[in-house]
């Protein structure tokens, strides 16, 4: 009979490269105790670097697929090793704090790290700290640090990838320069500006940007149809939905664009949507594509679940607005 599985045991596998990291390890990550992470660093500097981030990049999947575990112990401990790859990496693992002294750490990283790869990603996980201050969970002194950090390297001269990195995150923010930071960049004639510009639409749930977004749909560059379909989906921009519907007949289009075309469609929801994605379900035999599939069919049905939901809270004061709204449509069609 084999011995059940410790920590210890797990560790030992993971100094041996020669083997593959079993999921059935990876929890045994999760959730360090003190001691147990005292264990995990002991060993770390003897694991050989492809396999440290290996196993950061298995922990990472499995954290997107299971909303149990928890690898933050991982992730904090490793944000000052050595190596800068593995910073960007256990960064990564963090993604699910609202911590704020976690906060002020990334801003360091961000601004002052000597490689770009754990800047690009404390300026990806900055913005769901600004996405939290607009929500009240945060304190207003500490989010409007992260905002300034942002902006200072957006209008610098910074690296050009790290930028348009944080002006995707800022998006999240509803100050007032915004409005021109977005617009300045949407203008550049660099398509990856225009790309990043029409992300931090999307994040920025301002329907102030709906032209924007649409007149974007049918670029001829492919990053700038991927971005305009995701931020169309983010604002929930109805009119966006024809056009979206049209794009996926194209045999040609790029796979990325279609699949960020399909989800965007099961955020904005109708009739016609529902009908192509039931469709393609149907005649479809490549299995992960079902899966998507089936996650964009359910994920349509729960936002008109919410639609019904929301519309059912409306107070009474509201009903009647709506109930003299449709009231009107009717006496206009009777004319």
């Amino acid at each position: 009979m084999a011995e059940p599985l410790s920590f210890q045991s797990v560790l030992d596998h993971l100094l041996d490269s020669k083997k593959d990291i079993p999921q059935n390890h990876l929890p045994f990550y999760s959730d360090l105790d003190p001691k147990s992470l005292r264990l995990f660093m002991d060993i770390w500097s003897s694991v050989k670097p492809d396999r440290k981030l290996l196993l950061l990049s298995e922990l990472s999947k499995h954290l997107d697929t299971d909303n149990i575990v928890n690898y933050e112990e991982i992730g904090r401990a490793l944000l000052n090793d050595a190596d800068g790859n593995i910073r960007a990496s256990a960064i990564g693992l963090l993604a699910e704090s609202d911590d704020p002294q976690l906060a002020s750490q990334l801003i360091d990283i961000f601004l002052n790290d000597a490689d770009l790869a754990p800047r690009m990603e404390a300026a990806h996980l900055l913005g769901e700290f600004i996405l939290l201050g607009e929500l009240e969970e945060l304190n207003e002194e500490l989010k409007l640090k992260v905002e300034d950090a942002l902006i200072s390297v957006i209008r610098s001269e910074d690296n050009p990838s790290l930028r348009k990195r944080a002006l995707e995150s800022l998006g999240y923010s509803s100050r007032d320069e915004m409005v021109n930071i977005i617009e300045t960049a949407f203008q550049r004639a660099d398509p990856a500006w225009v790309a990043s510009a029409l992300r931090a639409m999307g994040r920025s749930h301002d329907d102030r940007w709906n032209d924007d977004v649409v007149s974007k749909l049918l670029d001829e560059d492919p990053r700038i149809r991927f971005a305009a379909a995701e931020a169309a989906g983010e604002l929930n921009i109805e009119a966006a939905a024809a056009i979206m519907l049209q794009m996926l007949e194209d045999e040609e289009e790029d796979d990325d664009v279609i699949s960020a075309t399909i989800w965007s469609l099961s955020q904005i929801g109708g009739d016609d949507a529902r009908i192509y994605i039931v469709n393609l379900i149907e005649n479809t035999e490549d299995e992960d594509l079902v899966t998507f599939l089936e996650d964009a069919l359910e994920n349509l049905d729960f936002n008109e679940e919410m639609d019904k939901f929301n519309l059912l809270s409306l107070d009474e004061d509201d009903l009647e607005d709506l109930d003299e709204v449709e009231e009107s449509d009717e006496e206009e069609e009777d004319k």
